[in-house]
């Protein structure tokens, strides 16, 4: 079905068209919506407000997972002490020398290797150290714990086992004084050595 377009009717269709959303805009410059800076300034404060809350996301996430960190890390050491601790009491309780332990002693004897140390000093608070000795578990642990208790500090650290015996050698510094003296660290490290 066709309607024929007259005046009336097109004024109808404008109307019409107005009341659902078409607007006649004869002029542009004349109409302009009264609330459309105050909507700009609500969604540009709203949009700052979107990104400070997302920045905030992400550093509590960040925290989070630091704080998650740190706890794993605490259970590690709890179990390494655990295990430390075990490890303490096992050696307490078992002082008798091992099998290997003898043959360690025997087979130095044998070859004609004996414990000892010699001590050089290479600059003011710098020792060249070389120490031999008897090969036993834990020995070079017990040596480093000592060493580190005496307040030496090591470093290019090399260890060589061979019929029995144990050759370390090191570069040593001190921690606690200026400058190592030769015959006085000889003397501690024997002492060390002779105690393992």
């Amino acid at each position: 079905m066709e309607f024929v377009a007259s005046p009336l009717d097109e004024s109808c269709i404008i109307e019409i068209g107005g009341r659902m959303g078409h607007r006649s805009h004869n002029n542009d410059d004349e109409y302009k919506s009264k609330n459309l800076h105050a909507e700009r300034r609500r969604r540009q404060k709203l949009s700052e407000r979107l990104l400070t809350l997302r920045a905030l996301m992400n550093k509590a996430t960040i925290v989070e997972d630091a704080i998650t960190y740190i706890h794993e890390l605490q259970k590690t050491v709890n179990i390494l002490k655990d295990q430390l601790f075990d490890m303490e009491v096992s050696e307490e309780e078992a002082p008798e020398p091992k099998k290997e332990e003898i043959q360690a002693a025997e087979e130095m004897k044998k070859f004609g290797i004996q414990a000892g140390v010699n001590v050089t000093q290479i600059d003011g608070n710098k020792l060249w150290v070389k120490a031999i000795l008897e090969k036993k578990r834990g020995g070079f642990t017990k040596l480093m714990e000592a060493m580190t208790a005496f307040g030496f500090e090591l470093t290019d650290t090399s260890v060589t086992t061979s019929n029995g015996a144990m050759l370390v050698s090191s570069c040593v510094m001190g921690f606690y004084c200026e400058t190592l003296e030769v015959e006085q660290t000889k003397e501690l490290m024997l002492e060390i050595i002779n105690s393992i």
